[in-house]
């Protein structure tokens, strides 16, 4: 899954696509590099992150989706938390929403996403953008994540959604520490075991600096990106959610190489 930025802010290339234009070329060049599907995104989650108004995101969203669909048949997806704007994306060709909130932001959201009939994905955050990082705490991190999605899921099916529609994400980052990211990681295949395949997303996040204190930029993290990819592909996640698309397509096609008798 390549990542389609149309924010001012997000962490690690906010305001580099300033046209809807250019985030529609952007987003070919990553279907050129390998990405089968395309992440749309026009509010920031990044830690600290503000709110964006529905209508804004809307604008900003539609008419890259309009774009990409114009050119390219695949998979579209709408990074959003608000049900307005997922059903805005859908109606002009999204076919996933992916929902860090995984459809908590407002009562009518499992209903809407029953309703659009596309894939959904939930993933676990603790507290809000703003506030997720403000010394999160877990007993047992791991179990907490995955009780807590399966009990999403559960909600979204209650609602209607399709068992077969649903993806799980961790969500890494959001609302946890280094040792929580990395617990996660290593758990990937026990969130998998819960019976929804996994979405997994570390792309050049602020827990690789944690770990070499010298990748203070996001742009100076695709080798730890690289590796925590491929753990979580080897752990069983079905999509890898990415910036740099080319260089984790061929990571992940030496791996399955290596993986072959």
């Amino acid at each position: 899954m390549g990542i389609v930025n149309v924010t001012p802010d997000s962490f690690s290339d906010g305001g580099r696509l300033g046209s809807a234009q250019a985030a529609v070329d952007h987003g070919l060049a990553l279907v050129e590099q390998g990405a089968a599907i395309l992440d749309i995104g026009g509010e920031s989650t990044r830690p600290g992150a503000g709110p964006v108004e529905e209508a804004e995101e809307i604008d900003r969203v539609v008419p890259v989706i309009l774009g990409l669909r114009d050119r390219w048949a695949g998979p579209i997806s709408i990074d959003t938390m608000k049900p307005a704007v997922a059903r805005a994306a859908v109606a002009a060709g999204a076919t996933m929403w992916n929902d860090v909130t995984a459809l908590t932001y407002s009562p009518e959201a499992p209903a809407v996403a029953a309703d659009l009939g596309c894939e959904v994905v939930l993933m676990h955050m603790r507290g809000a953008p703003r506030t997720m990082q403000a010394d999160p705490a877990y007993d047992d991190v791991v179990a907490e994540v995955c009780g807590w999605l399966v009990g999403r899921a559960q909600a979204a099916m209650a609602a209607g959604v399709a068992r077969e529609r649903i993806w799980l994400d961790p969500g890494l980052g959001f609302g946890k520490t280094l040792e929580h990211n990395l617990a996660l990681t290593r758990a990937v295949d026990r969130l998998a075991a819960r019976g929804f395949p996994v979405l997994y997303g570390a792309s050049r996040k602020r827990m690789i600096a944690a770990i070499d204190p010298s990748a203070t930029d996001p742009g100076d993290r695709l080798g730890g990106s690289l590796a925590l990819a491929l753990e979580a592909a080897r752990r069983g996640a079905g999509i890898i959610r990415v910036h740099d698309v080319r260089e984790t397509v061929q990571a992940l096609a030496v791996q399955e190489a290596l993986a072959r008798d």
